[in-house]
């Protein structure tokens, strides 16, 4: 991913340095490196590059010796968009254009897909299982992906949880089981989905 890389106050205040020109096929960074004072930078793309790339904010802070990295989409083009990316600093002290190019993807498609007509027909409806077949097909699941173990475990973990909640008779106690009861309830019923 090609990166536009501006240098700001270098040899002066409120100083701009950028390429004159910038060529990109997608979403870039706009790379704000500060080398001297805090300094607010404005960003804007005129109206042809507006159309087809896109700032999430127009200004920004950039603190002392900082980098700040400044994201732009781009829109999927057909062909080249050519327009200029204006860079102010200092309120309006210093501007900087930037001829930006956007160019098509090599990754886009040149043509356009096919759709086969078996796409727009209904799905095939699936027959109701019995509510009995279900739960054996649940288990079956469970036991093909080898949650025997993991269920054998979490049922000793239940059992030594709930002989500590009756051992120490105590709300808390009797709240985490629950937590803990919940949770392999809801274990199980992932596993078997």
């Amino acid at each position: 991913m090609p990166t536009l890389d501006v240098e700001l106050n270098g040899e002066a205040v409120h100083d701009i340095d950028a390429p004159d020109s910038f060529v990109t096929d997608g979403p870039f960074p706009v790379v704000l490196e500060n080398s001297g004072r805090s300094t607010h930078v404005h960003l804007h793309f005129d109206d042809e590059l507006d159309r087809v790339a896109t700032l999430d904010e127009g200004n920004h802070f950039v603190a002392d010796e900082a980098t700040r990295h400044v994201h732009v989409s781009t829109a999927d083009v057909d062909e080249r968009v050519r327009g200029k990316l204006k860079i102010v600093t200092g309120y309006g002290s210093n501007t900087r254009y930037v001829d930006v190019r956007v160019d098509p993807s090599p990754d886009s498609p040149s043509e356009p897909v096919a759709v086969d007509e078996t796409l727009s027909a209904p799905p095939e409806q699936t027959p109701e299982v019995p509510p009995g077949q279900r739960a054996v097909n649940a288990l079956d699941r469970l036991v093909r992906r080898g949650g025997v173990a993991g269920a054998a475990f979490g049922l000793i973990a239940v059992v030594a949880a709930v002989g500590v909640a009756l051992a120490a008779d105590s709300a808390v106690v009797w709240l985490a089981v629950g937590v803990a009861l919940m949770t392999a309830f809801g274990a199980v019923l992932l596993a078997v989905t």
